[in-house]
This record gives C-alpha cells, sequence and structure tokens, in this order.
C-alpha cells in the first residue's frame, strides 16, 4: 500500500505551471523597469545599491528569486524522477530539490539584506 502523499503530482504541476506565468511576469517588469534608466548608469554600483532602498524593487527582486527557485528546481525533479521510477529515488530526489530550493532563497534573500544594509 503506498503511503499519503501531501500534494499529489497534478497538484504539483499546477504549482510549476503558476510560479512560471508569474515569473514571466515578474520578470518583464524588471526588464521594463531597467529600459527607463541608461544602461551604463544601471550598472554604476551606487545606483545598484540605491535599488535595494525602494521597497517595490526589493519585492520585484524576491519575487523573481522565489519564482524562479521554485519552478527551476521542481523542473529539474521532474526531470530526474523520469530517470527511475522507485519510492526511494523520488524520496530522495523530492528532499533534495526541496533542500537545494531552500538553500537558495535563504542565500539570496540573505543577499538582498545585506544589500539593503539591515
Amino acid at each position: 500500500m503506498e503511503r499519503h502523499r501531501m500534494l499529489k503530482e497534478s497538484q504539483i504541476m499546477k504549482i510549476h505551471y503558476i510560479t512560471g506565468i508569474a515569473a514571466i511576469f515578474v520578470v518583464a517588469v524588471h526588464i521594463l523597469m531597467r529600459l527607463i534608466v541608461p544602461f551604463g548608469s544601471s550598472l554604476e554600483y551606487d545606483y545598484i545599491i540605491s535599488n535595494y532602498k525602494n521597497i517595490f524593487y526589493v519585492f520585484i527582486l524576491e519575487s523573481i528569486l522565489v519564482l524562479i527557485s521554485i519552478h527551476g528546481f521542481n523542473g529539474i525533479r521532474i526531470i530526474l524522477l523520469e530517470l527511475r521510477q522507485n519510492n526511494a529515488w523520488e524520496n530522495m530526489i523530492t528532499i533534495m530539490t526541496i533542500s537545494a530550493t531552500i538553500a537558495l532563497i535563504a542565500y539570496g534573500t540573505r543577499t538582498i539584506i545585506l544589500a539593503n544594509g539591515l
């Protein structure tokens, strides 16, 4: 008898689709925000650091970080699950991809916080 899972694969795929669509939106907003500033100025250290003082921009960066991390690692998880079809493999891959996602989001959030000077 198969043990009960927290999320069905169909629910995980819905999360995958939603994060993909949401990531397209927030990356588009991010690109549009970059287009209003001359390219040379957008690469200056002081300008980059000043972006972290803008709460809207910090929200966009954090959203990109979370959405792309979840979407990307779930995509890797799906590919790796196609290599083997057994519970031990699935559990290991799921744990590893969730751990990697959390680690990447934590490190990226730490970077945003440090750049903001908090």
